[in-house]
C-alpha cells in the first residue's frame, strides 16, 4: 500500500499553484489595477502556456487540493485565450469604398523611414499613421518621398518637456478637411477625411502612455485610454496605432465595450503579437491595434515587419458605408 506524501509536500504544490489562480482569477474579473499587476496581465499568454506546470507538481506531490486549484486556473485560462474580444464585423456588409490604413511605432524615431513609405506604396495605403515621430524621423520621410506619395499631412511635434520621440504623425491621399489633437501623454493627430463614396472618416494615430514600471505610469494609461474617443452616429471613426494594451487588459476591453470593433479580432488574429524585442525571440505581446466603427467592415489585417523598431507595423483592409 502506497504511503501518502508528508503534508508539506502537499502544501507546496498548492502555494506553487497560486500565482496561476491569481492570474485566472485576475483576467477573468477584470479586476486588475494599479502596478504591478497591469504589466503583468500583458503575459498572461505566457502564463496560460505554463499552467499546465503547477497541475504536473500537483499530481507528483499527490495533492488534491493543488490539482483543483491548478486545473481550474489552466481552465479559466485556456478560455480566456480562445474567447474573442470583439464581434464581426456588421452584416449586411457595407458596400462603399476601401480605404487602407497603415499604422506603425517608430520606436523613438528609429524604424527605416524608406521601408516605412516603401510599405505604404507597396501597400497601395490611402493612411499612414506613425507614432514615436522625432524632428529627425520627419525629415527622413519627407526625403524617402512620403509626401508625394500621401500629399496631405498632420504632423504633431513632442510637447514641452517630453521626449522628441513623443510626435505623431498621419500622412494620406484623402483631403483633410480637420486637424485636431487628441488629448493624452503623447502627440495623437487625428484628421478628418473626405473619402469619396462615403461618408468622411475621422482617424487617429493613437499612443497611450506605457504602463510598465510605476503606478503612475498606469494611472496615466488608464485616462489615455478613458480619452480617446467613442464611436458615435455623426461621424465614422477609426483609432489606429500603439495601444500599450492587450486583450488581457481590463482597460482595452472597457474600451471595446464603448462600442468599438477590434480589427484583429473580427478577422479571426485577436492574439498576433505585434511587439517583441529587437534581439531576443521573446516575449511577443500584442499591444498595437486598429479599432473601428462597427458600420465600418474588416476585409483584412496584416503584420509587417519594419527594420528599426520593435513593434510591427499594421496594414488594416477596412470597407467603408457607402455615402447615403
Amino acid at each position: 500500500m502506497s504511503r501518502r506524501p508528508p503534508t508539506h509536500r502537499r502544501w507546496t504544490a498548492i502555494v506553487f499553484a497560486v500565482p496561476w489562480a491569481a492570474a485566472a482569477v485576475l483576467r477573468s474579473t477584470g479586476t486588475e489595477r494599479g502596478f504591478p499587476l497591469v504589466p503583468a496581465l500583458a503575459f498572461t499568454p505566457y502564463i496560460a502556456a505554463t499552467s499546465a506546470l503547477p497541475l504536473a507538481a500537483a499530481l507528483v506531490s499527490r495533492s488534491r487540493g493543488a490539482a483543483v486549484l491548478a486545473t481550474a486556473s489552466a481552465a479559466v485560462l485556456t478560455a480566456a485565450m480562445r474567447r474573442p474580444t470583439a464581434p464581426a464585423t456588421p452584416a449586411p456588409p457595407p458596400r462603399g469604398p476601401r480605404l487602407r490604413v497603415v499604422s506603425a511605432n517608430m520606436l523613438h524615431g528609429r524604424a527605416d523611414p524608406a521601408a516605412l513609405v516603401a510599405l505604404a506604396a507597396d501597400r497601395d495605403a490611402d493612411v499612414l499613421a506613425l507614432m514615436e515621430v522625432t524632428p529627425e524621423a520627419v525629415s527622413g520621410l519627407l526625403a524617402a518621398g512620403v509626401a508625394d506619395l500621401l500629399p496631405a499631412g498632420h504632423v504633431v511635434p513632442a510637447g514641452e518637456g517630453q521626449p522628441a520621440g513623443a510626435g505623431g504623425a498621419l500622412w494620406t491621399r484623402l483631403e483633410i478637411r480637420g486637424r485636431t489633437v487628441v488629448p493624452g501623454r503623447f502627440g495623437q493627430p487625428a484628421a478628418l477625411l473626405t473619402v469619396p463614396g462615403a461618408p468622411d472618416v475621422e482617424l487617429t494615430a493613437v499612443h497611450t502612455h506605457p504602463p510598465t514600471s510605476s503606478p503612475a505610469q498606469v494611472a496615466s494609461w488608464v485616462e489615455d485610454l478613458r480619452l480617446l474617443p467613442d464611436p458615435e452616429p455623426g461621424v465614422l471613426r477609426v483609432l489606429a496605432g500603439d495601444f500599450n494594451a492587450t486583450p488581457d487588459h481590463a482597460a482595452f476591453r472597457r474600451l471595446l465595450g464603448r462600442g468599438w470593433v477590434d480589427a484583429a479580432a473580427a478577422t479571426g488574429h485577436a492574439r498576433r503579437a505585434t511587439w517583441w524585442p529587437m534581439r531576443v525571440p521573446h516575449p511577443r505581446l500584442t499591444l498595437d491595434h486598429v479599432l473601428v466603427d462597427p458600420r465600418i467592415a474588416v476585409e483584412g489585417l496584416q503584420v509587417v515587419h519594419v527594420p528599426g523598431t520593435d513593434h510591427r507595423a499594421l496594414v488594416a483592409d477596412l470597407r467603408l458605408p457607402a455615402a447615403g
